[in-house]
């Protein structure tokens, strides 16, 4: 495995979070702020707690969520996409790096960055509300799967899109509504027995429920089933990206 070729699309695609500071980090922090000004005043007066635990604590690791997966498919898409746009892909897939090595470079990168803004957002959040962490070591392995497996999901749309449109299609589309409909400000038992069912068919549900789980111990679904639901979710887009590079599929069109 080529480190060095690893490293350096890893360091340019992190510069590139230096140089655009103002939007990578202190947008989404700002934004993290304004949701605990509306939904920890608003609706915090009228829910002060959901299972024991204060309804502004309760939505962190729905925040922390919501940020990790935009961030993560926005990152990585673009990481991948502008090489497209500008034509640069060519000299990447004709220098001796590996399919693999192009892909840990990328989703690597975009991973470390929405793993640093969720950290971030989580020290941010302990000055609005009081927190405790259960489980430290389960948060971050799920902060860790979640930032991976949606890095690989923003690579490929990336590679699928053909304009910005596009790229912003599937994160502000899908991503973001199934995060607000996936118990990100609200536990789904708060719902009528039909919708707790069918809130079950949202797969980011079972990713907010286990990385809550590892903040307070509560969990609308279980947390074994979370991580499994993670895993299989990685296993889908790992699959995905080997046929892409099998098939050349966008690559040199």
């Amino acid at each position: 495995m080529n480190l060095r070729a690893i490293a350096a699309i890893y360091r340019f695609e992190m510069a590139r979070t230096r140089r655009t500071l103002l939007q990578s980090i202190v947008a989404p922090v700002i934004s993290t702020s304004l949701y605990f000004v509306v939904f920890g005043s608003a609706i915090g007066s009228r829910i002060t707690e959901v299972d024991g635990v204060s309804y502004g604590a309760f939505i962190v690791p729905g925040l922390i969520m919501l940020n990790l997966l935009t961030q993560s498919v926005s990152n990585a898409s673009f990481g991948i996409y502008f090489p497209k746009f500008t034509g640069t892909i060519y000299e990447i897939l004709s220098a001796p790096v590996s399919y693999l090595e192009i892909v840990l470079s990328y989703a690597g990168a975009a991973a470390t960055k929405s793993i640093m803004l969720g950290l971030i957002i989580l020290v941010t959040a302990a000055l609005f509300v009081p927190l405790r962490i259960e489980h430290p070591f389960w948060m971050l392995l799920f902060m860790f799967l979640t930032a991976a497996t949606f890095s690989l999901l923003g690579f490929i749309i990336g590679i699928w899109a053909d304009n910005f449109e596009k790229l912003q299609l599937v994160p502000l589309l899908i991503v973001t509504p199934l995060t607000f409909l996936g118990g990100s400000f609200y536990s789904i038992h708060m719902l009528p027995p039909l919708w707790q069912k069918v809130t079950l068919f949202n797969p980011v549900v079972y990713l907010v429920s286990g990385f809550r789980w590892s903040f307070y111990g509560l969990a609308d679904v279980s947390v074994g089933l979370s991580l499994g639901m993670i895993v299989l979710f990685l296993a889908i887009c790992l699959g995905v990206i080997a046929w892409i590079f099998r098939t050349g599929y966008r690559l040199r069109t």
